[in-house]
């Protein structure tokens, strides 16, 4: 008797071509549903309605059609139990050795503007998730493919051996489980909506990376959602493979670039921190005051541009040794200069301002969940705490450092001037600490800057090492109970200092 397939898509990726292989290569018979039915009929290609199979006709507006023991009875047979093929036999069911399912575009329908609550739960998918963890389950017996890419490699695998191995059949239920996982996933953080009492996450493995931060690490990348977004849409024009530490760093540039939107910005990340962050009237002005900044440090470091790349940038990212490059776009004549150094990775990531809305932890026994920092500073919002009063460029100058210190690892303590990081102090046990070590680096050019500062300050030991330095002016959240002290000082030494109100911590 011929092999016998299901096919029951939504997404309908070279279904043609794959049942046209199965039934003229291989002989299979066909089964299928609803559109998937219409589809292969159209294209010539023999198959029997579901419903026709069944004996039972599509009820409930289609929402019912593959629920039925001929169907689900012929996907979990286990060939192998004397039992089973008993139950079939005096059922008049066929064994089924091929299920391919895709589901409803759950994901894709949510994300359309507007959409109701109604049109959403109509997109959620009853048979399709059934059919796949059914016919997962029960690998040993047949094979179930839920991605068009996966196509090619089945009719490969019947090319080569005859039927699919049990290693290929392992491999692709995994796929099944984890599609269906990714899709309950999807349904229930949207139904969860403001609701805090459960979080779900789950992803596809786009690569296995060679190593995590250290080399006795394993470690993956993940997409989150059926769609590609963020750095899974970014578009490689060259360079090695991305290693972990390299998109960790890479979405730590996104962040600090993202919060520059006005104006040309670069910024140039080493370990999580930036190390050189500026505004210019061009990108390429941006790109060398960043690296100016601390040229010591941005070597083998990773850049993200908020502007196209253009040739005259591109000639600069050449003169030293950088990781990684990111832009929202770059021509082809800075595409052929950056291909001087090969090895650099250079990615396109068109909407550098998309990030993720929650962020995620993981602690022993368990993870935390946190909204993003995501806050716009608004400097109109800001209190001047000090007799000294700012001119609009000084509070321009301000919000750049304020800007920068977010993204800086606490205690973080970033000088600034002319739109351009001059010392960053970044995750010391104390803020007396952070603020040495960015005004050590900022030398004599933190005469007449501005320093921001994550943190309040819970004495004036900071205000008095800043002034002795020669800075100017002061951003800091406020809050502390011995605030007073650190105005009294500002005051005493002539600094202007304001308070955000708001707080940037970052672990």
């Amino acid at each position: 008797m011929a092999r016998l397939a299901l096919l029951s898509v939504s997404n309908k990726t070279g279904v043609i071509d794959l049942a046209r292989s199965l039934v003229e290569e291989f002989g299979f018979d066909i089964i299928s549903s609803g559109g998937t039915a219409k589809t292969l009929k159209d294209a010539g290609i023999p198959v029997t309605k579901v419903s026709d199979y069944t004996g039972s006709p599509e009820i409930l507006g289609g929402r019912v059609k593959t629920l039925h023991p001929r169907i689900h009875g012929g996907i979990l047979a286990r060939r192998d139990v004397e039992q089973d093929i008993t139950d079939l036999a005096d059922n008049q069911i066929r064994a089924i050795d091929l299920v391919v399912v895709n589901l409803y575009p759950f994901a894709e329908t949510i994300a359309k503007p507007g959409v109701t609550l109604a049109d959403a739960v109509e997109q959620i998918d009853i048979g399709g998730p059934a059919m796949l963890r059914a016919s997962s389950k029960n690998y040993a017996h047949l094979t179930v493919l839920c991605d068009p890419a996966q196509y090619a490699e089945y009719l490969q695998e019947l090319r080569q051996n005859g039927s699919a191995s049990l290693d290929f059949r392992q491999k692709s239920a995994l796929k099944g489980f984890l599609h269906t996982a990714s899709y309950d996933n999807a349904i229930a953080a949207y139904l969860a909506g403001t609701q805090t009492e459960e979080f779900a996450i789950s992803g596809t493995q786009l690569q296995s990376l060679r190593y995590g931060e250290n080399p006795h690490q394993p470690a993956a990348w993940y997409q989150t959602g059926s769609e590609a977004t963020g750095w899974a849409a970014a578009t490689k024009l060259q360079g090695k493979e991305l290693s972990y530490n390299n998109l960790v760093d890479l979405e730590a540039a996104r962040r600090i670039i993202a919060e520059f939107t006005d104006s040309p910005a670069a910024t140039i990340i080493k370990h999580t921190n930036p190390c050189g962050t500026a505004e210019a009237a061009n990108i390429f002005d941006a790109y060398q005051k960043a690296f100016k900044a601390d040229s010591t440090s941005a070597f083998g470091g990773i850049v993200a541009l908020n502007r196209p790349i253009d040739a005259a940038t591109a000639t600069e990212l050449t003169k030293t040794f950088l990781e990684c490059v990111v832009a929202p776009g770059c021509d082809e004549a800075a595409q052929e200069i950056l291909t001087k150094k090969g090895n650099v990775r250079v990615l396109i990531l068109p909407d550098l301002l998309t990030g993720p809305k929650d962020t995620v932890k993981a602690i022993a026994g368990g993870f935390l969940v946190q909204s993003a920092d995501d806050i716009i500073a608004d400097p109109s919002q800001w209190q001047v705490v000090t007799e000294r009063q700012p001119t609009p460029s000084e509070l321009a100058e301000l919000l750049f450092a304020w800007k920068v210190c977010k993204h800086v690892k606490s205690n973080a303590i970033v000088i600034a001037s002319d739109r351009t990081t001059l010392g960053v102090g970044a995750g010391q046990m104390n803020r007396v600490g952070s603020t040495k070590i960015a005004l050590e680096q900022a030398g004599e050019k933190a005469q007449g800057a501005f320093l921001a500062s994550d943190g309040f300050f819970p004495f004036d030991d900071t205000v008095r090492a800043a002034a002795a330095a020669g800075i100017t002016a002061i951003v800091q959240p406020g809050g502390s109970l011995k605030d007073k002290d650190s105005v009294k000082a500002a005051n005493e030494l002539g600094l202007l200092m304001v308070v955000t109100g708001v707080r940037h911590f970052l672990h």
